[in-house]
């Protein structure tokens, strides 16, 4: 009997919590983890990954890399780029004494590979050295973002259901009307797509397995000349003839920006509209192209 009296309490107060806690997941289901679990699973990569073996891409290896640790769609790095405002940024700094300071050090200290440039590409080394303190700082900030992330989820946008989602995501603190995403969406997921295949191209010339160790701007942008991948293909050089092409390295960033300017047309006695004209290739900002030039009269001051 005294077994029986405690046995039915306890029964009673287990099938209690039992039935509160099947309630409670009926009246307040679990949160989706994240935006992309909501409503439907979305693979956000399984669109872009069938496009690039379609364009010839080989299955095992799209899976060696979309299989690495770290690989996701960057939805916080992608809204930063929608939200993007040049006006705001601080090109001012560049003009401080420590920075200027700095580009003379740099001067110096990589007079190699800035006589050499000047040299082969007839660019002199004041502009290569400015365009590097506005870009990365001389190679100290080259950017955390993971390039092979940052490419991909730019490229899924041309899925409608990766697109639909980033929106909800980005509508609530974005002052752009929703068909201006669209349209610029649907811009930016082509021309991701192209520089995302060039980087899988690069990846593959340089035998990179891991396309995570690559990490640049919050556009794509590599190395401390922050060039797209397309620009890596088309205008990298071994500036140290090491026989790999490696923009983290001081030489080859050197070089690398030599050869670009002079491809758009730099040569000695350029005007300054002339000048302006190629800097503009560079970074498509007149914000940019004022501050290089007004650094590059800096540091002609004191050759």
């Amino acid at each position: 009997m005294e077994m029986n009296v405690v046995k039915r309490p306890f029964r009673w107060i287990t099938y209690g919590y039992l039935i509160y806690i099947l309630m409670a997941l009926v009246v307040f289901p679990a949160a989706p983890a994240c935006l992309w679990a909501a409503e439907k699973k979305i693979e956000p990569f399984d669109h872009l990954r069938r496009n690039l073996a379609r364009d010839g891409f080989d299955q095992r290896q799209l899976n060696h890399y979309y299989g690495r640790p770290g690989v996701a769609f960057e939805e916080e790095t992608v809204s930063r780029y929608f939200q993007h405002q040049e006006a705001t940024l601080n090109y001012d700094q560049f003009l401080t004494w420590n920075s200027l300071r700095k580009a003379r050090h740099y001067l110096k200290e990589q007079r190699q590979w800035l006589d050499q440039a000047a040299a082969e590409y007839q660019v002199a080394g004041e502009i290569i050295t400015a365009i590097l303190l506005v870009e990365t700082k001389l190679g100290t900030y080259t950017g955390r973002a993971s390039t092979f992330n940052v490419l991909s989820s730019m490229a899924a946008l041309a899925d409608a259901d990766v697109r639909d989602r980033l929106w909800q995501s980005l509508s609530a603190n974005s002052q752009m009307t929703r068909e201006d995403y669209l349209k610029k969406a649907a811009r930016k997921s082509q021309w991701a797509y192209s520089e995302l295949t060039a980087f899988l191209t690069y990846l593959e010339r340089e035998h990179i397995a891991d396309p995570m160790t690559i990490r640049g701007s919050y556009a794509g942008a590599v190395g401390i000349s922050q060039f797209m991948p397309s620009n890596i293909l088309k205008l990298g050089v071994d500036g140290d003839r090491d026989g790999r092409i490696d923009l983290f390295t001081h030489a080859d960033a050197i070089l690398s920006v030599a050869n670009y300017l002079s491809h758009h047309g730099w040569k000695s006695g350029l005007s300054d509209a002339q000048a302006r004209k190629v800097l503009f290739a560079y970074n498509h900002s007149t914000y940019y192209v004022d501050i290089l030039m007004r650094v590059l009269d800096r540091l002609r001051e004191d050759s």
